[in-house]
């Protein structure tokens, strides 16, 4: 079935995908957050012109073509673009065979444990214990993950001696029995990663996200193997031959790519192929709420090489006022800890109608004159 239209509604932050063939069937699927309007661009121009007239059941094939077709360009914004056609033609295939896209892949529907993720260094130490203790307390969650180091900080912390206040803090507000994540945001050497990891693993955590500039995966292979916890990354890396090597590299412990960073479900699950031949399991990066976290929900039901649970932002409005009114409900609505992929076909979501109303719309379609 050829593809024949492709609409995109954005604002500056999100863009969402419509995929029609020429059977009249839909589905809607989403690009990269931030910046969206720029990479609306980079869909109509770059993308769409190799999709139009192409079969739509042939997902991998297609992506695959559009990479090679704007090879001069194997940066960020394509692989941004392709994911909100990748994710519609999930969405399609679902709407059309009546099955949530996770079963597509191998999965099932069901519950996932989730962690609450902090994205917030702006937060005093004490500020932030409290609140990640409030959500244990009203949701349930028994998995947390917080910020550490200055982004990029060049050994910088946020402020002088943060990293060192905050660990003890949440350790000792949440108690032995939370599992306890933070991220560093490619905030360190290698050396003062290590020292770091050190104090870490005296306080329990578990996972140190991206301690190294994310670019240099020597420096990040050395803090992998100087540690016990795991070390994880890649949320930022795009292109599947750096995956390739830093699988092979044995780079981090635990896989993390962001399946909208990547370029979409299908080159997400190259990605958890290549984590699961070197023995590494996937933890996706999903740090808002848009579509991206609907889209890991069902990856991590599918794959055989998931890590124990879904990240789920807890910012709201204060923090992330574009992530309001993007849906229907709430499909992240968390339950003991826990969010469910239901049992419906496609991603299984409803975006806003009146969201899509205030957006900036564009359409390129199959030019089918004779």
């Amino acid at each position: 079935m050829r593809i024949t239209s492709l609409e995109t509604f954005n604002d500056e932050y999100v863009g969402f995908v419509r995929v029609t063939t020429e059977t009249g069937d839909t589905g809607w699927g989403q690009m990269s957050t931030y910046n969206a309007d720029i990479t609306t661009l980079v869909f109509h121009r770059q993308v769409a012109p190799w999709a139009l007239g192409e079969d739509a059941v042939d997902i991998d094939g297609l992506m695959d073509r559009v990479v090679e077709k704007e090879h001069k360009f194997p940066g960020s914004y394509l692989r941004r673009a392709i994911s909100g056609l990748d994710t519609a033609l999930w969405d399609w295939r679902g709407r059309l065979e009546e099955k949530p896209v996770c079963a597509l892949i191998g999965g099932a529907p069901g519950p996932l444990r989730a962690y609450a993720s902090s994205m917030r260094r702006d937060i005093t130490p004490k500020d932030e214990a409290r609140r990640l203790e409030d959500l244990r307390d009203t949701h349930g969650f028994d998995a947390f993950k917080f910020r550490i180091a200055s982004e990029c900080g060049r050994d910088r912390d946020e402020w002088p001696g943060r990293t060192e206040e905050i660990v003890p803090a949440v350790r000792q507000a949440l108690g032995d029995e939370a599992a306890l994540l933070v991220d560093a945001n490619s905030g360190y050497s290698p050396a003062r990663a290590i020292e770091v990891g050190t104090f870490l693993q005296q306080h329990g955590i578990r996972h140190f996200e991206e301690p190294c500039p994310y670019w240099d995966l020597e420096q990040t292979k050395e803090v992998t193997e100087a540690l016990d916890l795991d070390v994880t990354g890649g949320e930022q890396d795009c292109d599947l031959q750096v995956w390739k090597r830093l699988t092979e590299m044995r780079a981090v412990d635990v896989a993390q790519p962001d399946i909208c960073y990547v370029g979409g479900l299908a080159r997400a699950l190259c990605v958890a192929q290549m984590a699961a031949a070197a023995g590494m399991p996937c933890t996706p990066h999903s740090a808002n709420l848009s579509m991206v976290t609907l889209f890991t929900m069902h990856f991590l039901r599918a794959i055989p090489n998931a890590g124990p649970y879904l990240e789920l932002s807890i910012e709201g409005a204060d923090y992330y006022p574009w992530q309001q009114g993007l849906f229907v409900g709430d499909p992240f609505a968390v339950r003991d800890g826990r969010v469910t992929v239901p049992d419906v076909p496609g991603w299984g979501v409803t975006i806003n109608p009146a969201w899509l109303e205030r957006a900036q719309y564009r359409k390129s379609e199959l030019d089918q004159r004779p």
